[in-house]
């Protein structure tokens, strides 16, 4: 396996395991372990999918989420806002690539035009 792919699926695991303790946090003790484990298993799944620009939006995401409610809230409800900045990070995330990519087909697609004999 091609060490690129490697740093995806580790980069997978910590942001999604991080996720799947954030909301094991909410649900309650008991259901702590499984959410933890599917967190875990959608970043091994992420990562060798290839999925870096998501997983980054996510991090982001919990990390400036977390920020605003220990500034606003307290420290406290810091897993609230990172729960919550995780979530909204990964929708953008989202977004923002299906742009980038729409983008990227449209620039290949005139590119093709100008340079096709017609």
């Amino acid at each position: 396996m091609e060490s690129r792919k490697v740093v995806d699926i580790a980069l997978g695991i910590v942001v999604m395991g991080t996720v799947g303790t954030l909301i094991g946090t909410t649900m309650g003790g008991g259901l702590m372990p499984v959410a933890i484990l599917v967190g875990l298993g959608l970043g091994v799944v992420i990562g060798f999918l290839g999925g870096r620009r998501f997983l980054v939006s996510i991090l982001v995401g919990t990390v400036i989420g977390g920020l605003l409610a220990w500034l606003m809230a307290g420290a406290d409800r810091i897993w609230v806002g990172a729960g919550a900045g995780a979530a909204m990070g990964g929708f953008l995330g989202v977004q923002i690539s299906m742009l980038l990519d729409v983008r990227a087909a449209k620039k290949a697609a005139a590119e093709q035009a100008g340079t096709s004999p017609s």
